[in-house]
């Protein structure tokens, strides 16, 4: 598809610097940009390839001001970064669309199934299903009995939903996922055996939740484990039985997350974070990669690093003596030679 700079900036409500009639085809990254390619400028550390990119438009924001000529021509945008996922999220919508319902899937008599649905080949439907409409449930796909789907959500291949659980609307959970698997519960009989505790609860995901590839939600062992409205899970992230994530907060790779711990609305979690269970994490609360939560965090908004961690200010000052730490032992052990060198020659 071509499409005009005029045309992109009427669409994202831009102004154009250079030639409206510019025709773009496709999007690239500003430092491999291409005649005929699109892309887009946001992050100041990349602002010298503006003025060598071969990219034909660029998105840049309102408040940017050259220092040499520019080549491209550029649309002004409040913020580019956004304004490019738009153009994504437009060109990703004009893309054919997989319809109907593939004659090798399984759909119990029982379930209920929406309109304008896909499913494809080798998807099983269990008993009592709830779909709604426009919902995309790609191949491989299990969706256990009693389980509950809103409109426009999609389940990309591979996906394994257990019984009970319920998925909102505007939702897309991707390949490999597992949803309200058993919560580790086990209690110890004896210095070399477990009983397994029966997890009897399920897992709700509310509205407009995304779940990276890989990741795995497990159901809870009473009442329900709870991803609220807007939550964005990165690939290969552990969610526990009976946790409650707070509402648009993100959570990046490799993140574990213990049981019944709930955490506060609008956080944002790094990559290789651990958890601990049954604590509580506060509203806007930022967590920097690879720390260790120990303790419940009550102060909003506040960021923390380390193991475990503490207030990101202090953990920075602190690091500068981590790495001096070689330095003063040597130091510390020369000390001690002269001390006892002077006891001596008394």
């Amino acid at each position: 598809m071509e499409f005009t700079a005029k045309a992109i900036a009427t669409f994202l409500k831009g102004n154009v610097e250079g030639n409206p009639e510019a025709v773009v085809t496709t999007v690239s990254k500003i430092e491999e940009g291409k005649p005929g390619s699109l892309c887009f400028l946001a992050n100041p550390q990349y602002t010298h390839f503006i003025y060598t990119t071969e990219a034909t438009i660029v998105l840049v924001n309102n408040n940017f001001k050259a220092e040499k000529p520019v080549a491209a021509t550029l649309i002004r945008v409040e913020n580019a970064y956004e304004a490019f996922a738009s153009l994504l999220e437009l060109y990703n919508q004009s893309l054919p669309q997989p319809k109907g319902i593939d004659k090798m899937t399984f759909i119990d008599e029982s379930a209920i199934i929406g309109e304008n649905i896909y499913l494809g080949a080798f998807a099983y439907i269990g008993k009592n299903v709830k779909i709604g409409n426009n919902v995309k449930i790609y191949p491989q796909v299990f969706i256990g009995e009693n389980v509950q789907i809103g409109d426009n959500t999609i389940l990309y291949a591979g996906v394994k939903i257990y019984h009970a659980c319920v998925i909102g609307s505007d939702c897309i959970l991707h390949s490999g996922v597992v949803i309200g698997a058993d919560g580790f519960g086990f209690a110890m009989q004896s210095a070399d055996s477990y009983k397994k505790v029966p997890q009897i609860g399920n897992v709700v995901i509310e509205d407009k939740v995304e779940v990276g590839a890989n990741t795995t939600i497990d159901r809870a062992t009473i009442g329900s484990t709870i991803i609220r409205k807007g939550v964005k899970f990165d690939n290969l992230i552990q969610i526990a039985h009976n946790v409650e994530i707070g509402e648009n907060t993100v959570i990046c790779a490799q993140t574990g997350i213990s049981g019944s711990t709930k955490i506060g609305k609008k956080c944002m979690i790094a990559g290789q974070v651990g958890v601990i269970g049954h604590i509580s994490i506060a509203d806007e609360v930022k967590i920097a990669a690879q720390s260790g939560i120990g303790t419940t965090i009550k102060e909003k908004g506040i960021i923390v690093q380390g193991s475990p961690s503490f207030n990101i200010h202090e953990y920075q000052k602190s690091y500068v003596l981590f790495k001096q730490l070689p330095q003063l032992r040597k130091q510390i052990l020369e000390l001690q030679k002269e001390i006892k060198n002077l006891k001596e020659s008394k």
